[in-house]
């Protein structure tokens, strides 16, 4: 027994020991070391000091990302439409579920954008297209269901209403002019389903065309290109400079995956506004057309062929009958320089601005013809008053005789022709000319874009009305002129510029 008292007064008295110790030598943080892991975790500090620009750059996104944010919204469409193989190529709507290969009732994600405090947004057209029922979800996570206002598929823009709700935070309008190639830009949307999503990258290209995203002739294609990744979900979205200024919608995507691999296109601000007027004063556009076919003179051997001293304008390839170019006497191989005193560097370009313009606009352009400059004014019309069929363009009676149309092998430019048969004549509307039976893979003429079965009308501004006429055309020419070629296919007339090759006939 007394051992057990001896034994628990040493341990009161060396636990008061302790005590003692504890309160006179170690302070309360030393008290938590002893008790705490001897092993340290992350380094002290950051090992980068950021420099005041890249603050101020961090600074500039974070603003303009939250500025833009509450202007972007998700739109869910519940629609009947046929997806086809291939169209993932351009279009980014997200459609889930149904069958690739007929029509079947589908919902889709796209993005929207505010134009507007009472509840109108811009949208594309493909997002909401066949579409039965549309809900719109805003950034403060309010769902509400919309009304379709009008679409124009030429440009794949659509405008709709919320059905109620007000003060909603509308985009600013970028001006296009101030919009330049290299500048930092965001694109915001709901990408992949993830929403309120923004990324960043730069304009990497203003005016791209002729990407092939719609069959119809008369759809505009003119877009800004940028590097901001894009995706499924994406389409109809804000691209907007680092103000927070809507510089274009994102329409597309250039993908073999039907994902980003690096480039998306945005339909210009200045085009939005302009259609977006019409849509919501009618409901429908007011477009204004000129009524010619046209392709861009597109590098120096067009140019050269055609006169010019630099490469620009654009070249009339044919003219609709009864329409605005031919009452104004534009003529098939005439080149518009011009438009209201601004240079045109593309076909893509001619339609962005002419898109702008209503029936009944007049419009002063500049064209290039035999050499000369020559001012004209096109009073625009609306495009069912040009419906009526090109113009051939080549009325004259063929001239034939023996000899004049044996076959003949162009074999430094890579094509045969031969003459043209009565079938050949009535099928392409045409009573001269001659046909083209082979190009050459890789050749001069295949580079240049000529295709067999087409049929040769008029060769270095000359009406051709037989072989022999096209030999003695190529055959007076000198080693590196370039030429003009008219050639006629069924539902199409181009104009190609070829070069002369050191030998050929």
């Amino acid at each position: 027994m007394k051992k057990q008292m001896v034994g628990s007064s040493l341990l009161i008295a060396f636990g008061m020991f302790i005590g003692v110790l504890l309160i006179s030598n170690f302070s309360p943080s030393s008290i938590g070391d002893i008790f705490a892991s001897t092993k340290k975790f992350g380094a002290d500090k950051a090992p980068v000091t950021q420099s005041e620009a890249m603050k101020a750059l961090n600074n500039a996104f974070t603003n303009a990302s939250e500025a833009v944010l509450p202007s972007v919204v998700s739109i869910e469409v519940t629609s009947t439409r046929k997806i086809t193989k291939g169209q993932e190529f351009f279009e980014f709507f997200r459609p889930r579920g149904g069958d690739s290969e007929e029509e079947n009732l589908v919902k889709g994600n796209g993005s929207g954008v505010f134009i507007s405090s009472d509840g109108y947004i811009v949208t594309n057209n493909h997002v909401i297209d066949g579409a039965k029922e549309i809900k719109v979800t805003t950034y403060d996570k309010r769902t509400y269901k919309a009304t379709l206002v009008g679409a124009d598929p030429l440009t794949d823009l659509a405008v709709i209403k919320l059905d109620g709700g007000s003060n909603f935070p509308a985009v600013h309008f970028a001006d296009i002019n101030s919009v330049k190639v290299g500048e930092w830009v965001m694109a915001v949307g709901n990408p992949l389903g993830l929403t309120s999503t923004v990324t960043t990258g730069i304009v990497s290209a203003i005016g791209r065309g002729q990407l092939g995203m719609s069959r119809s002739s008369y759809s505009v294609e003119y877009y800004i290109q940028t590097d901001a990744a894009i995706n499924p979900g994406n389409s109809g979205g804000g691209l907007f400079d680092m103000n927070g200024s809507l510089t274009g919608i994102n329409t597309a995507i250039a993908t073999s995956t039907g994902n980003y691999i690096g480039y998306g296109f945005a339909i210009p601000v200045d085009l939005v506004k302009s259609v977006i007027d019409d849509l919501i004063d009618d409901g429908e556009i007011n477009r204004g057309y000129i009524g010619v076919s046209i392709k861009s003179v597109r590098d120096e051997v067009v140019a050269k062929a055609l006169g010019l001293d630099e490469v620009y304008g654009v070249l009339v390839e044919s003219i609709l009958k009864g329409s605005a170019a031919e009452d104004a006497g534009i003529e098939a191989g005439d080149v518009l320089l011009e438009l209201e005193g601004e240079k045109l560097y593309s076909s893509g370009e001619l339609q962005s601005r002419i898109a702008q313009k209503r029936a009944g606009d007049k419009v002063d352009v500049l064209i290039l013809r035999d050499g000369k400059k020559i001012n004209k004014t096109v009073k625009l019309r609306a495009r069912d008053e040009d419906e009526k069929g090109f113009a051939d363009n080549s009325d004259s009676e063929a001239e034939t005789g023996v000899g004049k149309n044996s076959p003949v092998n162009f074999d430094k430019l890579g094509f045969k022709v031969e003459k043209l048969t009565d079938k050949i004549k009535k099928e392409y509307d045409t009573e001269n000319g001659v046909l083209i039976t082979e190009v050459k893979r890789f050749s001069a003429a295949s580079d240049r874009g000529l295709f067999p079965n087409g049929v040769i009308v008029e060769a270095d501004r000359k009406e051709v009305n037989n072989t022999r006429d096209l030999k003695d055309i190529i055959a007076d020419k000198k080693p590196g002129d370039a030429m003009l070629i008219k050639v006629k296919y069924p539902e199409v007339t181009r104009i190609i510029a070829i070069q002369i090759p050191e030998s050929e006939g």
